[in-house]
């Protein structure tokens, strides 16, 4: 084996006749599971004789509260997961520090398959947000596996305020510094707006609240000109018209509310949305990201659980770990810009 090929985990083999054939397909889609996790940042260990794994529980360590949006995702697939692995995966809150510190203790557990993480946007915006490190890398520390949900911002305003995104801009421009509502510095709420902002070319001043439900009120309220919650916070509010929704922060328009545009029907190129997904730390087996993810897909495959799932908006994705590999770099690009655009910082 050369150096090279010793780097990035990828067996050479020299076989002949039909059984070799046979061999270097299964060489090389190991290969592509380990490039796959080095894109990403994190190292994949290559398919190897992993026994008869998981012989026991696989833990699912969800940085967030009981209730929390990313650990209602986790809780409506891990039953599913289990019963297509044949063990139980259980939920693990490690709440605090904006998922911190579940995400640092994930990042150094043994890269074994029993330890996996329910990822956000988040883990990537806070190490660019924090002045000090945060305990991980991002790109170094983790291997994507498969991305389960979209959450998409909602643009709103009041019902008595503007009617449209063409209308917010243009009264932004004739009156800038008009107040907007985020759920604090750094939130995905605040780098939407601040997003917005500078792609819209437009003025407005940021005023932090302490969730997305404040964000809520004090828009449903008039006491600031609008704010971009997640969409599921407000689709009911908006369906009954005690918000107004101007636009959603995905490319497309959302099925939960189809006359509401996409904000880059507006202002073209404007994407950013939050996702949840399940990750596992740096040199997990190839074999073992392949079983995970293809247990999630086959979870969120279930039309009752999606319809679950997408009732308030959320967007079932399913993405495989080759191509959730390349996202996860391209995001930590994007929500690193945001962050910049926002000037929003931590100590």
């Amino acid at each position: 084996m050369n150096e090279a090929a010793a780097r990035c985990g990828i067996l050479i083999a020299c076989t002949t006749g039909n059984g070799g054939n046979k061999m270097r397909r299964r060489v090389l889609k190991a290969g592509a599971l380990a490039l796959a996790g080095i894109v990403a940042g994190g190292r994949v260990r290559p398919a190897t004789a992993q026994g008869a794994w998981p012989t026991r529980p696989i833990r699912l360590i969800v940085p967030y509260i009981p209730g929390s949006a990313p650990d209602v995702t986790a809780r409506h697939v891990v039953d599913r997961m289990g019963a297509a692995l044949g063990q139980p995966v259980v939920i693990e809150n490690r709440g605090g520090a904006g998922g911190n510190i579940g995400n640092e203790i994930a990042a150094r557990a043994a890269p074994d398959g029993y330890t996996l993480v329910l990822g956000t946007n988040a883990m990537l915006v806070l190490p660019q947000l924090h002045r000090r490190p945060v305990g991980y890398d991002p790109l170094r520390d983790f291997v994507p596996i498969v991305n389960l949900v979209a959450m998409p911002h909602l643009l709103i305003a009041p019902p008595d305020g503007p009617r449209s995104i063409a209308e917010l801009i243009d009264g932004l421009r004739r009156q800038p510094g008009q107040p907007y509502a985020s759920g604090g510095n750094g939130s995905g709420a605040h780098l939407a707006a601040e997003m917005f902002k500078a792609k819209a070319g437009v003025d407005a001043m940021h005023i932090p609240f302490r969730g997305a439900p404040d964000i809520v009120n004090n828009v449903m309220s008039g006491q600031v000109r609008f704010g971009l919650p997640t969409l599921s916070t407000a689709t009911e509010l908006v369906r009954s018209g005690r918000l107004r929704g101007l636009g959603v922060t995905s490319p497309q328009r959302n099925p939960a509310l189809p006359d509401v545009p996409a904000i880059a029907e507006t202002v073209p190129g404007f994407d950013l949305v939050s996702w949840f997904a399940i990750l596992g730390p740096a040199g997990i087996p190839a074999d073992i990201v392949r079983r995970v993810d293809e247990a999630a897909r086959t979870a969120l495959a279930d039309p009752a659980l999606r319809a679950r799932i997408q009732a308030d908006g959320t967007v079932v994705l399913g993405t495989p770990a080759a191509r959730f590999a390349e996202f996860y770099r391209a995001e930590y690009t994007k929500w690193g810009e945001a962050v910049r655009l926002s000037g929003a910082q931590v100590d």
